[in-house]
């Protein structure tokens, strides 16, 4: 998976999908985000370069519950893309 501008909108909209709002904020926490569970809000640190913005929303996928009835056939796609890779 690359990580270029257009793959971090395309897991931004499927994290929108769920429910989730999704904001880059400057932020003093080293692991690049945060999950406010409550609201369903995820806190980026936008200081984070494109690459370790991308690899925090893979993380974040891999880590919440998707329902997969609500994406889309291509965010299906990305989501089983993401869930196969090991990193």
């Amino acid at each position: 998976m690359k990580f270029t501008k257009k793959t971090q909108e395309k897991i931004q909209d499927i994290l929108k999908t769920q429910g989730y709002v999704v904001r880059y904020e400057r932020g003093n926490f080293k692991g690049g985000y945060c999950i406010v569970h409550a609201q369903k809000t995820i806190i980026i640190n936008k200081f984070h370069p494109l690459e370790g913005k991308v690899s925090t929303l893979i993380d974040i996928v891999k880590d919440i519950n998707i329902d997969e009835h609500l994406l889309s056939e291509d965010q299906q796609k990305m989501v089983s893309q993401i869930l196969a890779t090991t990193t």
